[in-house]
């Protein structure tokens, strides 16, 4: 039987969250990371940075609890490995571009890259710069990204070779034996297609007449941590504030990648916010959505409410969450599973009669005077998520172990 052997391709927030996660998942025998570059004056230096996280606390700690010890258990300086609770990693520090890693040579079929930086599967893999394809070309038969795909030519389509796939949503869609290129989406769209998908189940789409989210983001590496002069191309100053004393508004792609894997929203309209506050994780959305309801069955809370109870029993594997519990963004901290929380407490409806004038409406003129009258049901939802370990990693980390499936 072939060695399972995992790669991925940066070490910054979801690269050593990833780390930890199959650590502590042990379905992979050996892992090698690619930092790309020289950092720290060791690779004593690198063991540190992996077993100390200012959020989570200690890599022990999130494996085995508060009464555990270290499980950095050798550092090899010379061959550049770590054993790590029993699971040798491999660090790598020469190559950044992704054609040049190398993966083959260390049995690596499967790569994760987490850098935010390779997005666009349409470029060939020699770029200069590096591209994701440059994965496949240096050994690995399959890659996943972090983040959602990023096309440059707005005139190409995502290739036939590459899919977007959310575990419990759409995960169908993915053909082992055409699917090279597989993005897992963004930590917001993992949560969004879960609070979407049991009102599509229920009510159909037809009955969606729009929907709009905002999403209370923590902070991400990206940001400033004080206020710096912007690049001579900035576009947006609000990227160069500080994000520690500042709420930002920002954009995201949660709407566009929520129509590949929902494929129903793209006859929705739908419109999606976002804000960054200064926490460092612990997400919320705050999905609203306008329905056509029925006279004889107005949509309320607690329809809202069982929708989302009956969908999270049937979701066996936790993806989803439903609590009446009031909450607050670190009660979310390594909440371990679900891809978003359903806070009940806080669901609310309003339906409102919408008239409409026939006469207008069919251009027939002063004799018709009917008028028709159409309920409409406009609820608000809360969703948390852990955008990073506990939510968007365990996702991600869930499609990591299915792929693998198919090359080892």
């Amino acid at each position: 039987m072939t060695e399972s052997i995992l790669g991925i391709n940066g070490l910054g927030r979801i690269g050593k969250l990833t780390l930890w996660h199959h650590i502590g998942r042990k379905h992979f025998s050996q892992i090698v990371v690619n930092l790309g570059r020289k950092v720290g004056k060791s690779l004593q230096d690198v063991a540190f940075y992996i077993e100390h996280d200012s959020t989570y606390g200690r890599l022990h700690n999130y494996l085995y609890g508060y009464h555990s010890k270290s499980v950095i258990e050798k550092v090899d300086e010379a061959n550049s490995i770590i054993v790590i609770d029993g699971v040798p990693v491999k660090i790598l520090t020469e190559n950044r571009n992704p054609k040049d890693i190398g993966w083959g040579k260390y049995g690596v079929r499967l790569v994760v890259d987490t850098t935010g930086k390779f997005l666009d599967p349409t470029l060939p893999s020699d770029l200069k710069e590096g591209s994701v394809r440059g994965h496949l070309e240096s050994g690995a038969y399959k890659v996943l990204v972090s983040a959602p795909f990023k096309i440059k030519d707005k005139a190409k389509e995502i290739p036939d070779d590459a899919v977007t796939v959310i575990m419990g949503i759409n995960e169908e869609m993915y053909e082992s034996k055409k699917h090279l290129i597989i993005s897992g989406a963004s930590c917001t769209t993992t949560c969004l297609a879960h609070m979407m998908k049991p009102l599509l189940d229920y009510f159909g789409a037809e009955r969606i007449l729009s929907v709009s989210m905002a999403t209370v983001h923590a902070v991400t590496a990206s940001q400033q941590v004080l206020d710096r002069v912007p690049k001579t191309d900035a576009k947006d100053l609000r990227k160069i504030r500080s994000a520690m004393n500042n709420i930002i508004l920002t954009s995201t792609g949660a709407a566009k990648t929520l129509a590949l894997v929902l494929p129903e929203m793209k006859n929705i309209g739908f419109i999606a916010q976002s804000v960054r506050v200064p926490v460092v994780t612990g997400s919320l959305i705050i999905l609203v959505v306008a329905f056509r309801d029925e006279e004889s069955n107005i949509i309320d809370g607690d329809l809202i409410n069982k929708i989302y109870q009956e969908a999270a029993e049937r979701e066996k594997r936790g993806y989803l969450l439903f609590t009446d519990d009031q909450k607050v963004s670190t009660d979310i901290i390594g909440f371990f599973g679900p891809a978003a929380i359903i806070e009940g407490s806080e669901t609310h409806t309003r339906t409102a009669m919408i008239t409409l004038d026939i006469s207008k409406m069919c251009n027939i003129g002063s004799p018709v005077t009917d008028k028709l009258q159409i309920p409409v049901t406009q609820a608000v939802i809360y969703g948390w998520y852990d955008n990073e370990l506990g939510s968007y990693t365990n996702m991600l980390g869930d499609l990591t172990v299915k792929v693998s499936g198919d090359v080892y």
